[in-house]
């Protein structure tokens, strides 16, 4: 399976001079952190899916890239699943995910069996954690945040929960970044 890194937002809540995607999470950039947790894993092939907002992150990424207009995380991945080099299914990360490890991708592939794939987290992890809790969903009566990780197919949805910080953090706030480097 391929996989899309989503690394052209503005990171506008993160409050940072740079681009989000290359923002040092412990002396690192987020989106290496990310592309080396996908090259250990089963992944075969990876994209970085860019745009206008992240010149420097075009530029740095050692990758193929997919250029999006930058209209925003669920237009841009639109975007990139519409390229002709992209076959479905396809794994979807962001690239603010600094804990994610080729262990935890890897389960991730073994979960999958067809159709698309949600991966949440519990939000009372993500409290407990203290780090920031933007969007979430009620799931068969739990309250979840979407992981940022993804396995998009075609057919029915469904729902991957994980309780696992290497999911649960991901940065857009300094305090979620200091998490993260507690936790690394």
């Amino acid at each position: 399976m391929d996989a899309l890194v989503i690394c052209g937002g503005k990171g506008t809540r993160l409050d940072y001079d740079g681009e989000k995607p290359l923002f040092p999470v412990d002396g690192d950039p987020m989106v290496d952190r990310v592309l080396a947790a996908l090259a250990a894993s089963r992944i075969e092939r990876v994209y970085a899916v860019v745009s206008p907002h992240a010149p420097e992150t075009a530029s740095h990424v050692d990758r193929p890239t997919i250029e999006t207009p930058g209209e925003g995380y669920v237009a841009d991945l639109q975007h990139a699943l519409a390229d002709d080099r992209v076959d479905r299914p396809v794994l979807t990360v962001a690239a603010d995910l600094p804990l994610l490890d080729a262990e935890t991708v890897d389960d991730v592939l073994d979960a999958y069996e067809s159709g698309s794939l949600t991966v949440a987290t519990a939000t009372f992890l993500k409290s407990a954690l203290g780090v920031s809790v933007d969007t979430t969903f009620v799931h068969e009566g739990e309250q979840l945040a979407p992981a940022g990780v993804n396995v998009v197919g075609d057919g029915p949805d469904r729902t991957l929960v994980r309780d696992d910080a290497r999911l649960a953090v991901n940065v857009n706030r300094h305090e979620d970044a200091e998490v993260a480097e507690r936790l690394l």
